[in-house]
C-alpha cells in the first residue's frame, strides 16, 4: 500500500470518492446532509483548492497498482501548547471492496511516519459522534478521544 499524491488528473477520482463518504455520514447527523442530490453535481472546485493550499494534502490510496480509496491531510498548529505541531487526517475512506484488510490500519501507520518526518508532535482526527465503527477503528489505531465537538444548527 502506499500514499501518492494527488493531482489535477485525480480530480475526479477524489471527487467520486468523497461523494460516496459524504454520503455514508449523512445518517449520523442533519448537518451532514449534501447539498448535491447527484454526483454528478458535485463541482471538483473543493478539492482544486487543495491543490494550490500548502496546508492541505489529498493522497490516493494505491494497492497493487490499483486506487482503493483516498486520505486528506491538514498542517497545523497551536503555538501556546507544549504539543504545537499536528497533522490532521480530514478524510480517509477505503473503498468498500477493500475494507477490513488492513489497509486503513497502514494508512494511519504511514500518516504517523509523515507527521513525524514533517517534524509534527502528534496526529489529529475526528469522525462522526455516532459512527461507532470510525471511532472503534481509531482507538484500534493509537488514538485517544481528547475533544468532543458540538454545532448548532441555525435556523
Amino acid at each position: 500500500m502506499e500514499l501518492v499524491e494527488a493531482g489535477e488528473e485525480d480530480l475526479d477520482t477524489l471527487v467520486d470518492r468523497w461523494y460516496s463518504l459524504a454520503k455514508a455520514m449523512e445518517p449520523y447527523d442533519e448537518l451532514n446532509e449534501l447539498a448535491y442530490a447527484e454526483i454528478t453535481e458535485v463541482p471538483d472546485d473543493g478539492f482544486r483548492d487543495h491543490l494550490d493550499d500548502d496546508e492541505i494534502t489529498d493522497y490516493l490510496v494505491v494497492h497493487e497498482d490499483e486506487t482503493i480509496g483516498f486520505v486528506t491531510l491538514r498542517d497545523g498548529n497551536h503555538p501556546s501548547r507544549q504539543y504545537s505541531q499536528y497533522l490532521r487526517i480530514v478524510n480517509l475512506a477505503i473503498d468498500r471492496d477493500h475494507r477490513n484488510q488492513g489497509h486503513g490500519s497502514k494508512v494511519v501507520e504511514r500518516v504517523v511516519e509523515m507527521a513525524r518526518d514533517q517534524g509534527c508532535d502528534h496526529v489529529k482526527v475526528s469522525c462522526e459522534w455516532q459512527n461507532e465503527d470510525a471511532r472503534r477503528f481509531y482507538r484500534d489505531t493509537g488514538f485517544r478521544p481528547k475533544q468532543v465537538d458540538y454545532a448548532r444548527p441555525l435556523e
